[in-house]
C-alpha cells in the first residue's frame, strides 16, 4: 500500500487559509457567542425548573462554539506549521483568538451562573439526563466560577490576554521562523539549517562527529537571539502571574495541577520515584558513552543512534513504517490498527522531510467532523517509526470518545499522554523483537530507551528550571544570562553532572515553555509514560483488554486521574508502589542493554 507523506485538509476546511467557510464558521461563532450570552443574561432557575431545557440549550450551545473554535484551531494550526513562513497564518491566527476571548467571556458567564444557582437545583440539574453525563464537567465550571472576578474585570483579562499571554506564545513561532543554523551537510558542503532539521540532526544524526560539530553551531544560533526570546518568556510568564494574583492564585503550580486533574500528593511521590531511580539510567548513558569511544555523553549523544560491528541502522519508508505500526497495533487492539490504518488512508498525515515545516511533532483531533492530523517530519529512522505510534496513539484517544459530549472529552495533558506512549511502547518492544542479531537489538533497545532517559533526565531538568524561573519571575526579569544558569544547573542537576556538554539555551529551542495553556508542558509526559507502562503491562496479561483499555480512555475526561487509576487499575498514585512496577520494566531493558554490549566495550572505555 502506498500513503502520501502530506496531508489533506480539505475536508477541515475547504480553500486553504483563505477559506470561505472558514470564514463562514468564524461568523457562525461569533453570532452563536453572542446568542448564548443573551441566553444567559435572561435565563432563571426558577422558572426553567423542573426540565431545565433552556440551561440544557445553553450548555449544548456552549460545547458547539467550543468545537468549532476547536475544529478551526487545528485548521490554522496545521497550515501555519506546514509553512512557517506563511505571512497570513498569524491574521487568521489572531481573529480566530479574538472569538475565543469573546467566548470565554460567555463561558466565564456561565460559570458565574452555576455559582450562583443553589444546591438543591443545581443537583437536580445534574440528575437529567441530557446533563447526567456532564456531570463531572459541570461541578468543575462551577468550581472554577467561584474563583472569578466581577464580570467587566473577566472580561477586561481576557481581552488583554489577546495581546499578552496568548499574543507572546504566538509570537515565540515567529521568532523561530527566524532562526537559521549555518552549517555543513555530511559531505563537507555549507548548508543552512532551519531549526527544524537542525533539531532533528542533533538528535538523530547517526555520525558522533557530526553531532559534536552541530551542538556549538547551534547554542550560537539561539544565542544570537537569546535577548529577544528571555523577552517572550520573561513576559509571557509575567502576565500569567498577573492573572494567577488577581484571581487569588499564590503557588504557580495549582493552576498545572487542576487542568491536569491532579493531586500534589501524586506529583511528589512521581518525582520522588524519578530522583530515587536514576542512577540505572545514568549507568546506561555512560555505557552508551564507552560504545561511541568516550568517557562521558554529551547532550548530542543522549538520544542519538547506536550502530555497532555488526550491524545496520534500520531504515523505514513512510509504506512500510505505516505496515509495521498496523501490524503491531493489531496485535493488541484490532481498533487501534484499524483506527491507524483509516488514518494513513485518509491523510491525515504530514510527514514529508522538506525546509521551512515547524519542529517537533503533534497531534490535534477535529471535534466536528470527528477526525485528526498528524503533524511530524518523517526520516526513516526507528526513532521516526516511534513518534509516528506515539501520535496515533492519540489519534485512537480521541476517536474512542468521538460519541461523547463535548465537555466529556477535554482529557487533561497527562492522561492524553497515556495512550501516545501506549502506542509507542507497542513499537519500540515490536522493533526490539524483531532484532536479527545482538548488534541490531542493541541499537534498538537504544532507541527504546530515549523515552525513560527524557522523563527520568531531561523533562525532569525542564521541571526543575521552570519552577525556579517562575519563583525568580515572581521578582523580577530573569535575564539571559541567568536563564542559561538555570538551565545549566537543572540539566546538571537532573544528569547527576554526568555529561561532558549540556544545552544551556534549551530554554529558548524549546517550544514547551512557550505555549500558553497549559504552563509547565511538562510533568504531564513523565506521568502519561509512567502510567502507560502499567497500563502496558496489564495489557500483556489481560484476555479483555481492549475492551477495558478503551473503557479507561472514555473516562479520562470524566473524573480526576486518582479516581480514575481507582476505578480501572486498582491503584493509589499517590503511593510509590505503582510507579515502582512502571520502572521495573524500564530495568529489565536497561539490564538486557547492559548485557548484551558488555563484548562491545572496548577495554581501555571501561572505568
Amino acid at each position: 500500500m502506498t500513503y502520501s507523506l502530506n496531508w489533506d485538509l480539505e475536508t477541515l476546511f475547504s480553500g486553504g487559509i483563505h477559506s470561505a467557510q472558514l470564514k463562514a464558521k468564524f461568523s457562525q461563532i461569533k453570532t452563536d457567542t453572542a446568542s448564548l450570552g443573551d441566553l444567559l443574561d435572561r435565563w432563571d432557575v426558577t422558572t426553567d425548573a423542573p426540565d431545565y431545557h433552556q440551561f440544557i440549550k445553553a450548555v449544548n450551545q456552549l460545547q458547539a462554539i467550543a468545537a468549532g473554535i476547536g475544529q478551526a484551531g487545528i485548521f490554522i494550526t496545521a497550515i501555519g506549521s506546514a509553512d512557517i513562513a506563511n505571512p497570513d497564518v498569524a491574521p487568521m491566527d489572531a481573529r480566530l483568538q479574538h472569538l475565543s476571548t469573546q467566548f470565554q467571556t460567555v463561558s466565564d458567564k456561565l460559570e458565574k451562573v452555576l455559582v450562583q444557582v443553589p444546591d438543591d437545583h443545581f443537583n437536580a440539574m445534574l440528575a437529567r439526563p441530557e446533563l447526567a453525563p456532564i456531570a463531572f464537567n459541570l461541578r468543575e465550571l462551577r468550581d472554577h466560577g467561584k474563583e472569578l472576578l466581577d464580570d467587566k474585570t473577566e472580561s477586561l483579562i481576557n481581552q488583554l490576554d489577546l495581546d499578552g499571554k496568548s499574543a507572546w506564545s504566538a509570537h515565540y513561532d515567529s521568532l523561530v521562523a527566524t532562526v537559521n543554523v549555518p552549517f555543513h551537510d555530511a559531505n563537507g558542503q555549507p548548508v543552512t539549517l532551519s531549526a527544524g532539521q537542525a533539531d532533528n540532526n542533533l538528535l538523530g544524526n547517526a555520525d558522533p562527529q557530526y553531532r559534536a560539530d552541530l551542538l556549538p553551531a547551534w547554542e550560537q544560533a539561539w544565542t544570537d537571539k537569546e535577548q529577544l526570546f528571555a523577552d517572550t518568556l520573561n513576559h509571557l510568564a509575567g502576565f500569567r502571574l498577573t492573572q494567577y494574583k488577581a484571581h487569588g492564585i499564590t503557588d504557580f503550580l495549582q493552576e498545572p495541577l487542576k487542568q491536569n486533574r491532579l493531586s500534589a500528593q501524586t506529583l511528589k511521590t512521581i518525582w520522588k520515584v524519578v530522583d530515587d531511580n536514576k542512577q540505572f539510567l545514568l549507568d546506561y548513558l555512560d555505557r552508551k558513552a564507552a560504545l561511541l569511544g568516550k568517557k562521558h555523553a554529551g547532550w548530542q549523544d543522549v538520544e542519538a543512534p547506536l550502530t555497532l560491528p555488526g550491524s545496520t541502522e534500520r531504515h523505514f519508508t513512510f509504506d512500510q513504517a505505516a505496515a509495521f505500526i498496523i501490524q503491531h497495533y493489531g496485535e493488541f487492539s484490532p481498533k487501534m490498527a484499524a483506527l491507524a490504518k483509516h488514518a494513513f488512508e485518509h491523510r491525515w498525515i504530514e510527514a514529508e522531510d522538506r525546509a521551512g515545516k515547524a519542529p517537533g511533532g503533534w497531534m490535534e483531533s477535529a471535534p466536528e467532523t470527528h477526525e485528526a492530523r498528524i503533524f511530524m517530519t518523517f526520516t526513516g529512522s526507528p526513532n521516526d517509526v516511534s513518534t509516528l505510534a506515539h501520535e496515533l496513539g492519540h489519534a485512537f484517544h480521541s476517536s474512542v470518545m468521538t460519541d461523547l459530549p463535548f465537555l466529556r472529552q477535554d482529557y487533561a495533558m497527562n492522561v492524553a499522554e497515556t495512550a501516545s506512549t501506549f502506542g509507542e511502547l507497542i513499537v519500540a518492544d515490536a522493533n526490539v523483537k524483531a532484532a536479527k542479531t545482538d548488534a541490531e537489538k542493541i541499537s534498538l533497545l537504544n532507541a527504546k530507551m530515549d523515552n525513560p532517559v527524557a522523563m527520568f533526565l531531561n523533562i525532569r531538568a525542564r521541571f526543575l528550571f521552570e519552577t525556579r524561573f517562575y519563583q525568580l519571575r515572581q521578582q523580577k526579569l530573569v535575564t539571559p544570562a541567568e536563564l542559561n544558569e538555570l538551565m545549566l544547573n537543572a540539566q546538571k542537576e537532573a544528569f547527576g553532572h554526568d555529561l561532558s556538554t549540556y544545552s544551556p539555551h534549551l530554554w529558548a529551542s524549546k517550544l514547551h515553555f512557550y505555549i500558553d495553556n497549559p504552563a509547565f508542558y511538562n510533568f504531564p509526559y513523565v506521568f502519561g509514560y509512567l502510567f502507560s507502562l502499567g497500563i502496558y503491562a496489564k495489557a500483556q496479561q489481560s484476555a479483555n483488554f481492549e475492551d477495558d483499555y478503551i473503557a479507561l480512555l472514555r473516562d479520562t475526561a470524566n473524573m480526576s486521574t486518582e479516581e480514575l487509576a481507582q476505578k480501572h487499575l486498582g491503584v493509589d498514585l499517590t503511593q510509590p508502589d505503582f510507579w515502582l512496577n512502571g520502572v521495573a520494566l524500564i530495568k529489565r531493558d536497561v539490564a538486557e542493554f547492559m548485557h548484551l554490549t558488555e563484548p562491545f566495550v572496548k577495554p581501555t572505555n571501561r572505568r
